[in-house]
């Protein structure tokens, strides 16, 4: 219709053109004044059809990009296969609205975890994609889950690494993240007794460790900012498929620059994990992180708790530290003694096991300038440079506070529960547990976090 028009137009310009041009003719005949209306006119008609050619093409230019964009269904089908193809392989995150987090978890219905910072979902997205949709709660407090939020999306969104979960997408309101589900959970539902029944092997727990490590060292040194993970323990370490191990949960995260030292932030977290000089104060280090990475592949060890109450003699309860055992355990040449009982002892090379406590107990330094670095803790892990040494030994100041002396379980004087505590009450021998009655929460909650 617009061509048409077009076409009529200039048949008419043409002749009102044709007819001035004939008029001046008569008027003045070949003189200069005819001359010079003349050239005027061809000058219009030229601009005018250079103009009209110009925006025809602009016109047409655009009508056949919008076709290219809107298309029929078909080519919106097309288009949104085409970006969940770039989305997952260039690691695009998107931006979903809160409909659309609705739809994919029916309504947020099926809840896979819980957490002090927030709530984690099940969905699956229009493509088919499973993924784990994290509600952003932060306490309660709208400013805290604010801060948590912007940690996890710049920690996650400078690191791109193999053993990382992967931040699919977000909601700005409300505060969601987007991951990829993990069909296996998280480490802790693995390596700890449960009714689940589930468990790993020695290999995949080495495998587990060795990719944390890889996950923490590239975090350190790496990645284009120095992050610092703070949150390092079972829960949020999860299990792909293939029982792979990926870090996950950056809401503590902290960025540092490349020749910063440290960064003084506010103690959170879980108490079990956290490095004594962050406790007092000093402020955080990447040797945090690998402080934390120590208590946790102490619990891999042995699946079981750093801190557990277990029987002891006269049928009362008494705590256990963990890293204390395996230090004894590994300067009496014992190691085989703190392996977890599930494992099959004949299929575990002594050598290995040795291997990883030794590293577990340079990572658990208390000085933290005794620990190695993470891409130092990959090596030893693969065993590169040859047998680790044995770490020296350590203060374990917690040993004292936990007053996990053997005189005091035995009733020679003191109390010989936690802090001077009355030691807890008798339980039928055989049994261990890791939880706790009200009157010890306090000590528990600061030494362990549960």
């Amino acid at each position: 219709m617009e061509g048409k028009t077009a076409k009529i137009l200039a048949g008419a310009a043409a002749v009102v053109l044709a007819a001035l041009e004939l008029t001046l003719f008569l008027c003045f005949r070949l003189s200069r004044p005819f001359y010079l209306s003349s050239a005027l006119i061809l000058s219009a008609v030229l601009a005018c059809t250079v103009t009209t050619l110009l925006c025809h093409h602009g016109r047409a230019s655009r009508m056949a990009r919008r076709l290219v964009m809107d298309g029929d269904e078909v080519s919106a089908s097309a288009r949104v296969v085409e970006y969940s193809f770039f989305r997952k392989v260039a690691g695009l995150p998107r931006r979903f609205s809160p409909e659309e987090l609705a739809t994919a978890t029916d309504g947020f219905q099926c809840v896979v975890g819980r957490g002090s910072s927030g709530t984690v979902f099940k969905g699956i997205l229009d493509d088919g994609t499973s993924v784990a949709v994290k509600r952003i709660d932060g306490g309660g407090s709208p400013a805290h889950s604010d801060k948590e939020f912007r940690s996890e999306v710049s920690a996650i969104g400078a690191a791109q690494h193999a053993c990382l979960v992967r931040l699919l997408g977000f909601c700005l309101s409300p505060r969601f993240l987007v991951y990829e589900f993990m069909e296996n959970g998280s480490l802790d539902t693995w390596i700890f007794p449960s009714g689940a029944g589930r468990m790993l092997t020695w290999q995949q727990r080495w495998q587990v460790a060795v990719d944390v490590a890889r996950a923490l060292a590239y975090l350190h040194g790496d990645c284009r900012a120095k992050v610092v993970h703070l949150d390092v323990k079972p829960e949020n370490i999860l299990l792909d498929g293939g029982h792979r191990g990926l870090l996950s949960d950056f809401g503590l995260a902290a960025m540092m620059g490349k020749e910063q030292s440290r960064v003084v932030t506010t103690v959170r977290g879980t108490a079990g994990y956290l490095a004594p000089e962050w406790l007092l104060g000093a402020g955080a280090t990447e040797k945090c992180d690998v402080y934390s990475f120590g208590m946790v592949l102490l619990e891999m060890l042995g699946g079981r708790r750093n801190l557990q109450a277990e029987a002891g003699i006269g049928g009362s309860r008494r705590w256990t530290y963990f890293p204390k055992i395996v230090a004894d355990k590994v300067r009496e040449g014992r190691v085989m003694e703190v392996l977890d009982r599930r494992l099959l002892a004949p299929a575990v090379e002594e050598a290995a096991v040795r291997r990883v406590a030794h590293v577990a107990l340079w990572c658990a330094q208390e000085k933290a300038s005794a620990r190695p670095a993470m891409a130092r803790v990959v090596e030893m892990l693969e065993g590169k440079g040859g047998e680790v040494e044995a770490p020296p030994p350590s203060d374990m100041i917690i040993v004292d506070m936990l007053a996990l002396d053997p005189a005091g379980a035995r009733g020679g004087g003191g109390g010989g529960g936690m802090f001077g505590m009355p030691a807890m009450p008798p339980v039928s021998a055989g049994t261990a547990s890791s939880v706790v009655s009200v009157s010890d929460s306090f000590a528990l909650s600061y030494l362990s976090g549960r």
